[in-house]
């Protein structure tokens, strides 16, 4: 096991920042704050970085796991589109780099958790900011095969619904706010159909947790909207927008227990994830 490092996880709502979270408490390591970056004036926006949708959920996260949220409007762009990025002015990714300084002068941390899967973007943007802030970079997903990364979340108990739909075999109406759980095995055959990516990696579709182990509390959402983005008969696009959310109690949690702690129910299978991730 390594060192022990206090970690801010950047959660974007959805299972890949969840499970990767999750991930970084097996491995031994406590999460000390969560962080996200937000649209402003827009409940979606197309980012190359950030997933928005969703982003109504993340104080309900922080109360939930009794931690502090730290969050930022995104209010650059994607400037620097190359695959080597450098410290651009006014860059999305500069954003990010700007919310974990902020969090520096509040609350200590050595390593940043990211959820991140097959998108060498984001990874070696969040890598450059990790590099100038003197931290690590803990990507315990970083090019897994996503079957198996799917299954893993199902099985410890990663509760998360599509509020996002992009792709081939995917439709607003039949597949938003079902549970990924359910759809995971549709989701793996539209891999084998199509070529979708299991876990959305491709952007087939984006997810939003309702409820994990590290949760003491459950997001309900109370009122939503569904937005049509393109009615596109082929490939559908739309999303689903949370109105109303509250936090339901969970019958049986115990509030004593660490981080690991509510994790040991899970650790073989969070164990068996670890040996096969690529880390440093």
């Amino acid at each position: 096991m390594t060192p022990m490092m206090n970690v801010v996880a950047l959660v974007s709502g959805g299972k890949d920042s969840c499970f990767n979270m999750m991930c970084a408490v097996a491995d031994g390591h406590r999460i000390v704050a969560l962080a996200n970056l937000q649209p402003k004036g827009t409940d979606e926006l197309d980012s190359y970085m950030y997933q928005t949708v969703g982003h109504q959920a993340i104080s309900y996260y922080a109360e939930a796991m009794r931690l502090p949220v730290y969050r930022r409007f995104i209010s650059g762009t994607p400037l620097s589109q190359t695959k080597d990025y450098e410290a651009t002015p006014d860059d999305e990714v500069e954003d990010l780099y700007d919310l974990l300084v902020e969090i520096q002068s509040h609350t200590p941390f050595e390593a940043v958790a990211v959820g991140a899967i097959m998108s060498e973007y984001q990874t070696l943007r969040v890598l450059n900011i990790c590099k100038r802030l003197n931290i690590k970079a803990l990507t315990y997903l970083w090019q897994r095969n996503q079957q198996e990364l799917l299954h893993e979340m199902v099985a410890t108990d990663v509760d998360a619904i599509l509020i996002k739909v992009a792709a081939l075999g995917l439709t607003p109406e039949k597949h938003l706010g079902k549970s990924v759980k359910d759809l995971a095995e549709y989701l793996i055959q539209l891999e084998a159909q199509y070529g979708c990516n299991p876990c959305g990696e491709g952007g087939e579709y984006e997810s939003l947790v309702l409820d994990c182990p590290l949760f003491s509390k459950r997001v309900v959402i109370d009122e939503s909207e569904a937005v049509a983005v393109s009615t596109d008969s082929v490939c559908p696009i739309g999303f689903l927008n949370p109105k109303v959310l509250h936090l339901e109690e969970k019958p049986g949690f115990d509030v004593s227990k660490s981080q690991r702690e509510l994790l040991e129910p899970y650790m073989a299978v969070l164990r068996g994830s670890l040996s096969k991730s690529l880390r440093e």
